[in-house]
């Protein structure tokens, strides 16, 4: 018997991007010393507190089947974090519980997309983008972000896009994964009315919403007339270091969201209720205090990556204005992003992603996960940079070699 077209074209190209990552795990199996810089997983662990929120709540029967959107008194939560930090109007009927982000970019997609439609994405893209779309039933349709532009699309290349290719959604990401970059508000105001004009869909991934460096953030729901065609998608993971527990939301219209927990109750059934307890004492009593506490490294670490590699003359490292990364230009080596990445780890021990995992736009970057503590972390930097000196060297000899 044959898997369906669906799941056996998910990956067209037989790689998800991650063969760094994996072989890294397979050599820390195996008991070498590696340091993963590939994962955007925190290295804090989730905070005791929230921990014994969600041990009370277990202990006190919330162990049993919670309501499939969400309870009640977490979604009024997320909705007025929402509102307080958009601006924008949000009810608990705008918000729907969901088993992380992925799980809420999957539901969106559903929402967006009727078979076989496309869902634009904007390259470089997060490596689960193309096929999220392609499991929600659409085609995956990339728009190349402009370097100059901190990777954001053309506006008109947005309408042009979902004219011709019959679009229905623009799935954006700001703070970016893995770019770092946060879009200014002239920006979000061309993609929205990009959007507006085009008659699409903007599903934005704001993940990292928490962890911004330069600038502000600003959700495209806030802008006028957006909040009927916005779904946004949030999660605990980054701003709670809550990876393991699986939960996130959407938030977009009553009806859009009402939609998606009709499809929760055939999928995921929801999420159990003694998480969402934990989750809803981390946003109210945690509050904002707990949240910047988890970001804090991160910034801190920022100033790591562009005291050890900005002054490299074999790299060149992109602003890292928000999330927990940094996009590295490493061309002047003469390798691939995925060569880097894969002579980095041979020789080094060191895992970091190829750029080519995250699109064509990132070809000849690879992608650091600022998720090592700060001295094993400044090691790897200043190794990274002496690997890429010598790779560099190497290539310079070969030219005047051959020239010669």
């Amino acid at each position: 018997m044959q898997i369906s077209r669906r799941l056996a074209h998910l990956l067209p190209g037989g790689d998800d991007g991650w063969h760094v990552h994996y072989r890294a795990q397979a050599l820390a199996a195996a008991g070498e010393a590696v340091v993963p810089l590939t994962v955007g997983e925190p290295d804090a662990r989730t905070d005791p507190a929230i921990l014994d929120a969600m041990d009370r709540a277990a202990r006190a029967g919330a162990t049993g089947y919670a309501p499939v959107a969400g309870l009640p008194g977490l979604r009024e939560a997320v909705a007025a974090r929402v509102a307080r930090r958009s601006g924008t109007a949000t009810g608990r009927d705008n918000v729907l519980i969901v088993p992380g982000g992925q799980a809420g970019l999957f539901a969106a997609h559903l929402a967006a997309l009727g078979p076989g439609q496309a869902g634009l994405i904007v390259d470089p893209f997060y490596a689960t983008y193309p096929g999220t779309v392609r499991a929600a039933g659409g085609r995956a349709v990339t728009l190349a972000g402009r370097a100059e532009a901190g990777f954001a699309p053309d506006p008109a290349r947005i309408v042009e896009a979902a004219r011709v290719e019959g679009a229905g959604s623009l799935l954006v990401n700001s703070p970016g994964n893995p770019t770092g970059q946060v879009w200014p508000r002239a920006t979000i105001e061309g993609i929205a009315a990009a959007c507006a004009e085009a008659g699409l869909w903007l599903i934005s991934d704001e993940v990292y919403e928490t962890q911004v460096w330069e600038g502000e953030h600003l959700s495209p729901r806030a802008l006028p007339g957006m909040a009927g065609r916005t779904l946004v998608v949030g999660s605990m993971s980054k701003s709670h270091a809550m990876t393991g527990s699986r939960i996130g939301w959407v938030v977009g219209p009553e009806a859009a969201v009402a939609a998606m927990a009709d499809l929760a109750t055939h999928t995921t059934y929801g999420v159990p209720g003694y998480i969402q307890q934990a989750a809803l004492w981390a946003l109210t009593e945690g509050g904002d205090a707990l949240e910047a506490r988890i970001a804090a490294p991160f910034r801190r670490r920022r100033a790591l990556v562009q005291a050890a590699l900005g002054p490299c003359p074999a790299l060149r490292l992109l602003p890292i204005q928000g999330a927990m990364y940094a996009l590295v230009d490493i061309r002047r080596t003469g390798l691939s992003g995925t060569a880097f990445a894969e002579a980095l780890l041979a020789a080094k021990r060191i895992a970091v992603m190829p750029g080519e995992s995250f699109g064509r736009a990132a070809a000849g970057h690879v992608r650091i996960a600022l998720t090592a503590p700060d001295d094993v972390l400044g090691e790897a930097l200043d190794r990274i940079a002496r690997f890429a000196a010598a790779q560099a060297q190497a290539q310079a000899q070969d030219r005047a070699a051959t020239a010669g």
